[in-house]
């Protein structure tokens, strides 16, 4: 589960291999310290008749000649040095190891984000964004825990077993082996608990999920919730998210707290061996004062290892689940992408055609039947149908939002999977139904999707929309903040700035999807006029349920269950009397009864 972070690994190389270099000299000179200080507790004492000198009484006594200084502030001279190098390393150790873990967890979020920019919009409809987001931040954390904390302490563990075990054994096998046969059994138990807590985090982490998905609606559709007087109904749903996701916690607590009760009740009957064994062995005369409190010392250094060794555990099972989680995005391939054979035109000039279109969704309903369209370059289409004709699902295959059947839509002669994807949205602005608005300033929404060298035209971007006057009457003019999607604006003022947004990008293909549904006559007019001038010699499509809108395209087509029944002006499908003719009438007649109820 982890193979997916190994050019990580490999990219950040050098921090590990110092860092475990710096591991090693962290543990050679702390464990190696404390034989100064076995020896200066030693030199209290008067020597044991034919004891041999250690190489570090021997290193001592050699200096201390040289010198002239007292064997035992030698000895302690020599303990604070090693202990100074011990501290020396240590951070150099933690400044390698964690900084790696950091720009690790850096380059993992980044490409996280990346390949979520690449998913098919399907994916996204059938994703929570809630969901996503705790995957990209709690998750991901705990993934950095393995990579920073994680592999430092489990170093440090084998490191220091290595450097201090030897070194126990030296004083006493006997004692060693007493004292390490409670810490053989800690081992079985902790293998046995660490499972549990690998289901028990993957289920916290999906239950955080659900909660931040909860929360990610609730405050995006506050408006509707607070409508329908439903704040106390909402308040239950999260209470009652959160008590689960505080249960499983819990149980995931309790494991933890046996894990570490087991780990502190072995050390604490470790320590016992060592007071019961290592003092009959000192009365024994096997070993001295000194050898009992250095070996004191080395247990205490591998207390904290042990410890840790607990927490390590979890935090690679917590991060062995968020990993998963992770890797089940990660391992999600685009649906929609550029095929192998892409051609590299660069340049379109927006010719549209529709051959023999048939097209489901995933459910395999048929949206679309038998579909032959062609728009020349400059055309104004106007599409209109009934709710559920299929009129959106139309317009959204020109830009590959959805997966397009092959060899049955063509961009200037190209099918349109030979076209590239940045090339054939670069050359569509489009306006869809749930027009998206950031939480930012006027300009910078107008502009997105746009580089500086055009920041000129926003003036006249924002005047084709009608917007420009609206924007005067701000205090902040272009740079008003206009809140989340929008929640300043008016219905009509959020499409005309969707609108404008679309303009900028000086399309050859404007698609607008029912994007003037919430504009007076008078505005619609007066876009549509300027839109008219704009679009000369480029392609646009207008999705409409109202007529007025559409009744001035050169070409409009009539949809109905997916099928075009009708094609043609105006004039020509009001004298055919068929859909197209009875939706006029009918809304006619409904602005007459308006104006008469006026």
């Amino acid at each position: 589960m982890f193979n997916r972070l190994k050019p990580y690994f490999i990219k950040y190389k050098y921090y590990f291999i110092l860092g475990f270099i710096f591991v090693v000299f962290k543990n050679f000179f702390q464990s190696h310290s404390v034989p100064f200080m076995n020896e200066a507790i030693d030199a209290l004492r008067p020597p044991i008749p034919g004891a041999e000198k250690t190489v570090y009484a021997q290193l001592a006594v050699f200096l201390s000649d040289h010198w002239g200084v007292r064997i035992l502030f030698l000895y302690i001279f020599l303990f604070v040095i090693m202990e100074l190098m011990h501290a020396v390393f240590l951070y150099a150790m933690r400044q390698t190891l964690i900084v790696a873990s950091r720009k690790i967890e850096y380059d993992l979020r980044g490409d996280f984000f990346k390949h979520l920019q690449k998913l098919h919009v399907q994916f996204f409809q059938n994703t929570q964004t809630g969901d996503l987001m705790n995957r990209m931040i709690s998750d991901l954390s705990n993934v950095r825990d393995v990579l920073g904390p994680g592999i430092m302490y489990t170093a440090n563990t084998i490191v220091s077993f290595v450097f201090v075990v030897p070194l126990m054994i030296q004083i006493s096998p006997k004692l060693t082996l007493a004292v390490f046969i409670p810490l053989l059994v800690l081992s079985f138990a902790i293998n046995r608990l660490s499972k549990l807590i690998h289901v028990r985090s993957q289920k916290v982490q999906e239950k955080l999920s659900d909660i931040s998905s909860l929360a990610q609606e609730n405050f995006s559709g506050i408006r509707v919730i607070k409508s329908y007087v439903r704040e106390m109904f909402e308040i239950s749903r999260f209470r009652s998210l959160s008590e689960e996701y505080v249960m499983l916690n819990m149980d995931m607590v309790r494991v933890r707290g046996i894990m570490m009760s087991s780990v502190i009740l072995t050390i604490g009957l470790s320590v016992a061996t060592l007071l019961w064994f290592g003092g009959r062995l000192i009365a024994l005369q096997e070993i001295t004062i000194g050898h009992f409190a250095a070996f004191n010392f080395y247990l205490a250094m591998l207390i904290w290892p042990i410890i840790a060794l607990g927490w390590v555990l979890s935090i690679f099972q917590r991060g062995s689940a968020s990993m998963i989680r992770m890797n089940a995005i990660l391992e999600t391939q685009p649906k929609i992408k550029d095929d192998s054979g892409v051609s590299h035109v660069t340049k379109l000039r927006g010719k549209i055609e529709f051959r023999n279109m048939n097209f489901s969704y995933q459910d395999q309903r048929t949206v679309l039947k038998n579909i032959n369209l062609s728009i020349e370059p400059g055309t104004i289409v106007g599409v209109v149908g009934q709710t559920g004709s299929g009129k959106s699902t139309l317009v959204n295959l020109i830009p590959r939002l959805f997966e397009v059947p092959k060899d049955s839509l063509f961009i200037d002669g190209i099918e349109i999977h030979r076209i590239p994807l940045a090339t054939l949205r670069g050359h569509i602005g489009m306006v869809p139904q749930d027009n998206f608005l950031f939480s930012d300033s006027i300009l910078n929404n107008v502009i997105f999707g746009v580089d500086e060298s055009v920041m000129n035209q926003v003036e006249h971007a924002t005047e084709v929309a009608q917007l420009r006057s609206n924007i005067e009457e701000f205090p902040e003019k272009y740079e008003t903040i206009i809140g989340e999607r929008g929640i300043t604006l008016s219905g009509g003022q959020k499409q005309r700035l969707a609108i404008a947004r679309a303009v900028m990008c000086d399309p050859k293909i404007l698609i607008l999807d029912d994007s003037l549904s919430s504009v007076d006559t008078r505005t619609e007019d007066e876009i549509l006029s300027h839109l008219r001038q704009l679009m000369q010699n480029r392609t646009c499509l207008i999705v409409s349920h109202r007529i007025q809108t559409v009744k001035y395209a050169d070409m409009i087509i009539t949809l109905s269950d997916g099928e075009i029944i009708e094609q043609g002006t105006h004039e020509e499908l009001v004298s055919l009397g068929g859909v197209y003719a009875d939706m006029y009438q009918r809304q006619l007649l409904e602005e007459e009864m308006e104006t008469l109820d006026q």
